[in-house]
């Protein structure tokens, strides 16, 4: 058997408070793709960030190939072939895809004049390989999240790599785009380079892995191959009891109708959209990228104008211009990209729970300190939020603690609807259970919740209705009694037109 392409060795990395990394030990071998899983804050991420020369690692050993190796920062890491595809995106948005790929080796030519022509042609070369709708001239700022990552994902292919690290590749990629970066994943493993892929998605773990390592608070616990294995084992490894994925059954009475929807339409994003929501139940929108599952929640928020419809809380219509109007109305929304909307990550936890609502905090001219912490302290008990104190800056938490800062920001508000956009997107297994209960919890409790989802078991799982969505419009509405599997993939499919909502 030949060596592993790179090997990390009892690695130990210590932050004030926290040992991270306990002794954690980590091999690839050539035209392997090696999954490494943990729920968040498991020490994933550190890991990588030793690997990667960010951090230095206060003992233990990296290893490459036979040659022990010091990654003394991220230039080292990559001239020794370690490459990154991060799951937070590093580009450029005012520069060109061409100049993102080689950005630090642009081709030159005589008196350091960068050669236009040939980066052009080398980028365009790799982009074609990827089978992506632009070129290397578009302005990286134009185009999608989902052709933005597709950029991140060139850039692997530029450099002599011996180790890929792809964290969470494909949180915003469309179904025809998982396929392309699989191909490129499959080409990287025939050309012998190794692969590290950090995914929550178990489904993606077990189509593509040769093998799993689970990290648990900082320590490793143990490596499994993946034909070997399933979900169920993998769950427990990570955190360390059985997954209690049963539906919250209990019965509840459903209240009168808070939110309806009649004939909404927002220029061409969607058209002629009808629903309704009660208190005490959990509306499910599900549907393909693109389909205007969260054009209508932006919608509803105030965010966009509506091109004709009614929309009506408790029965009478409103008209909502913005996100402040809609608050005060009772509507909350849960944005889709948490970091970028729903949090400012350099605040502390406090500030965050109570920005919404700080002028209704105030004590004359200062924000009442005392009301704000007593806010925070019921929101972190009621949701277990793990945070060390109020004091914490919101970027230090794990990704599911995160979201119920977002969470426990709206229901301090106390909303008669809680809209939910994608609420478990790159939150590891545990955390997802947990934020699914608090979605059952909220409805049993009198919440009107919507919650938009693109995995199909999320959807089923939490929604006593869904509506499935395909090209801007509701196809059809299901109860969680009647909804299969198959008839919600041909709903979002455009299938089963005779059925139209």
């Amino acid at each position: 058997m030949s060596d592993p392409v790179l090997r990390l060795e009892n690695i130990v990395k210590t932050f004030p408070g926290v040992r991270a990394l306990d002794g954690v030990s980590f091999s690839v071998m050539p035209g392997e793709v090696h999954a490494l899983m943990g729920e968040n804050g498991a020490g994933k991420s550190t890991l990588m960030k030793v690997l990667g020369g960010i951090h230095q690692p206060d003992s233990g050993h990296i290893y490459m190939g036979n040659h022990k190796a010091v990654m003394a920062g991220p230039l080292e890491a990559k001239a020794k072939g370690i490459v990154f595809i991060h799951q937070e995106l590093s580009l450029a948005e005012e520069l060109s895809v061409a100049e993102n790929i080689y950005l630090g080796e642009l081709p030159r030519k005589s008196f350091g004049r960068v050669d236009w022509p040939r980066l052009a042609a080398n980028a365009n070369a790799i982009l074609k390989k990827l089978n992506v709708g632009f070129d290397a001239k578009a302005r990286v700022g134009d185009l999608s999240i989902a052709n933005q990552q597709m950029v991140e994902i060139a850039r692997a292919l530029t450099v002599d790599a011996k180790a890929v690290i792809f964290d969470e590749p494909t949180a915003s990629l469309t179904d025809a785009e998982k396929v392309v970066l699989f191909d490129v994943i499959a080409d990287l493993q025939r050309e012998g380079v190794g692969i590290i892929y950090i995914s929550h998605r178990m489904e993606e773990i077990f189509k593509i892995t040769d093998r799993i390592t689970v990290l648990r608070d900082g320590q490793y616990q143990g490596t499994v191959e993946t034909a070997n294995t399933n979900e169920e084992a993998v769950t427990q490894m990570m955190i360390g009891r059985k997954l209690d994925l049963s539906r919250n059954a209990a019965h509840h009475e459903l209240g009168d109708v808070a939110l309806e929807v009649r004939g909404l339409s927002c220029g061409k994003l969607f058209h002629d959209v009808s629903f309704e929501v009660r208190r005490g139940e959990v509306l499910g929108f599900y549907g393909l990228v693109g389909a205007g599952r969260t054009e209508i929640a932006e919608t509803l928020f105030g965010l966009r104008d509506p091109s004709a419809g009614q929309i009506l809380l408790d029965g009478r219509e409103v008209r909502i211009t913005s996100p402040v109007e809609a608050i005060n109305m009772g509507i909350s929304l849960v944005p889709e990209d948490r970091k970028g909307q729903g949090l400012v990550l350099g605040m502390n936890c406090r500030d965050n729970m109570t920005l919404p609502q700080v002028d209704d905090l105030k004590a004359g001219p200062f924000v009442a300190e005392g009301a704000e912490i007593a806010i925070f302290d019921q929101y972190r008990d009621r949701l277990d939020i793990r945070t060390p104190g109020w004091r914490q800056q919101v970027g230090n938490l794990s990704g599911g603690n995160q979201q119920k800062i977002v969470i426990g920001k709206w229901l301090s508000m106390h909303p008669n609807v809680l809209i939910v956009d994608e609420p478990t997107r790159g939150i590891d297994v545990g955390s997802k259970s947990e934020i699914h209960k608090l979605l059952r919890e909220l409805a049993a409790q009198g919440y009107a919740v919507i919650v938009i989802s693109s995995e199909m078991p999320e959807v089923l799982h939490v929604s006593d209705r869904i509506a499935a969505m395909y090209s801007g419009r509701i196809m059809r509405s299901f109860t969680a009694e009647e909804v299969t599997e198959d008839s919600l993939i041909q709903a979002i499919s455009g299938l089963g037109g005779e059925q139209v909502a």
